[in-house]
């Protein structure tokens, strides 16, 4: 699907209700979801009587969750006999960046984003971290307003297509980038871990993969491994995208 114009953000949320086919009962949250944190630390005056917004951190913190649970359902579904592996590979490109700017490109994210003014003079609402945020935000906005189910056929309807085009299990990342370094005469790549968040249920990990003199990349996701395999297919990307440049 063709991306949607960037534009600023109208006072009006019916139309994005449209284009992802919920309507909200409590339209704040959609509001929240769609507010950057640039805004609070902007100093912009509240009017009289409005309480202070809240930025969209903590919904995108749940609509990670949200999001992950139901790809991961969504792959069971399309690919019955994958092995765990093939499932996780897959998965962690699914939930990537990369994957959830491409979607809130698709909806038009960008034209309802709040962001302070040295966002947007940055590229803030072009900018894909800021896209990606408000897309797992919007997620978790819904799953907040009607439960899993609506949110799931959220997910379902920008996710499907991409799921079903996977026909090939994804590459052992970890490998071809060893592969990658070791042809060109490179130290094997070395894993990091930056951080490791949220419950011990739920917890999320923060991976950084490099290779001296090639460069470096860093993923998250639910387990360490996955996290690797995230940061390393990124970084094979960014190599193999320069290689043909």
């Amino acid at each position: 699907m063709k991306p949607r114009p960037v534009r600023s953000r109208s006072g009006d949320l019916d139309e994005i209700q449209a284009v992802i086919a919920y309507r909200f009962g409590d339209v704040g949250l959609l509001a929240e979801a769609l507010t950057h944190a640039s805004t609070l630390a902007s100093g912009r005056r509240q009017p009289a009587g409005k309480s202070r917004p809240r930025s969209n951190e903590r919904l995108e913190f749940l609509g990670d969750r949200v999001l992950g649970l139901a790809v991961a359902h969504l792959l069971i579904e399309v690919y019955p006999d994958e092995a765990e592996g093939g499932l996780t590979h897959r998965h962690s490109m699914l939930v990537r960046r990369e994957t959830l700017a491409d979607v809130a490109m698709e909806i038009g994210l960008g034209q309802w984003l709040e962001v302070a003014h040295g966002g947007r003079g940055s590229g803030g609402m072009a900018n894909p971290t800021i896209l990606a945020d408000a897309c797992e935000a919007v997620i978790g906005a819904v799953f907040l307003d009607g439960g899993y189910p609506p949110a799931a056929r959220l997910v379902r309807r920008y996710w499907h297509g991409r799921v079903v085009d996977m026909t090939q299990s994804p590459r052992d990342a970890k490998t071809m980038l060893q592969v990658w370094a070791l042809a060109r005469g490179r130290r094997l790549p070395s894993y990091s871990v930056l951080d490791s968040d949220g419950p011990a249920h739920a917890p999320v990990f923060t991976v950084e993969v490099a290779i001296e003199g090639l460069g470096r990349a860093v993923a998250e996701a639910g387990a360490k491994r996955a996290a690797e395999q995230a940061a390393a297919a990124l970084l094979l990307e960014q190599l193999e995208g320069k290689a043909n440049d």
